[in-house]
This record gives structure tokens, sequence and C-alpha cells, in this order.
């Protein structure tokens, strides 16, 4: 539709310095952090990023409290991020592995793991089958398909 003389155009997206949410509003980040809740939660999911395990090897891995533990793993189970599988009727015993959703945020997890690790000097943790070499996280661009560099600020955008 063309624009009356003297109107201004169609407003666009406005691009917020460092992607901050306005006051109030809810941002990916924040509605992320409202889902996993603590740290135990984000261990809980980390153990479980090599496979499904039993609570006691769980706990073991984690080092969390039984209760908290316990808390913790119906927390995930409610927010769809592990899935219990019974593997004893009598008593009841589980074992715990991760949903797709939840192998997402284990993938996110990596970026946090290299930061955290580079900060105390520890090595990598996930590693590529094929070669060997330590997993990295970067920004992609799936439009141009290639990572985004530092020096290119990724932004957000208000719609």
């Amino acid at each position: 539709m063309p624009r009356r003389p003297g109107s201004s155009p169609a407003p666009r997206p406005r691009r917020r310095p460092g992607g901050a949410a306005p006051s109030g509003a809810t941002s990916p980040l924040r509605a992320a952090l409202d889902r996993v809740g603590d740290r135990w939660v984000l261990l809980v999911v980390d153990a479980l990023a090599a496979g499904p395990l039993r609570f006691g090897d769980l706990a073991d891995r984690v080092g969390a409290a039984p209760n908290i533990l316990t808390d913790r793993l119906r927390r995930l189970e409610v927010e769809g991020l592990v899935v219990a599988t019974p593997y004893s009727e009598r008593p009841v015993r589980l074992d715990y592995r991760l949903s797709a959703s939840g192998v997402e945020l284990a993938d996110a997890l990596l970026g946090l793991a290299a930061w955290g690790g580079a900060e105390e000097g520890l090595p990598a943790e996930r590693f590529h089958d094929a070669c060997g070499s330590a997993v990295e996280l970067r920004p992609w661009c799936p439009t141009c398909d290639r990572p985004v560099g530092p020096d290119e600020q990724p932004g957000t955008y208000d719609l």
C-alpha cells in the first residue's frame, strides 16, 4: 500500500543493544532460566547427556542429596526434559534419560561448560566421535550459512 505524503514509514523492528529486553518483559533467557531453575538441574542434564542412568548412579555423578535429586528429577519430568522408565516393578525403580528437548538443553550447556572450563583451565568434556576433537558451540547464521564472528555483534530485534 502506498504511503501518503508526509506520513512516516511503516515501523521496522528495533534492534536492542546487547539483546536487552525491556523491563518487565520476558526474554528467552529468562524463560529458559524459569524452566531449569538452579545448578542441580543443569548438573542432572549434563550427567544424563552421556546416556540413561539409574538414580544411584545419577546421585553419584551429580553429588546432590537424595531429596534434592528427587525434587529436580520430578521438575525435569514435568518440564518434559527427562523421561523416567521403570526397570523394576517391586520395588518400583526407574532409570532416567533426556527427552529430545533435554538433549537440546544439554547441547546448549556446551557453551557454558566451555566458558567455565576455560576460566578454570579445565579440559573440554565432550568430543566428536569421528575425529576426537573437542566439540564447540558457536553462534551460526543459517541464512548466511556461516559462523557469526566476534566482530559481528549479535543482537536481537523487537517485533
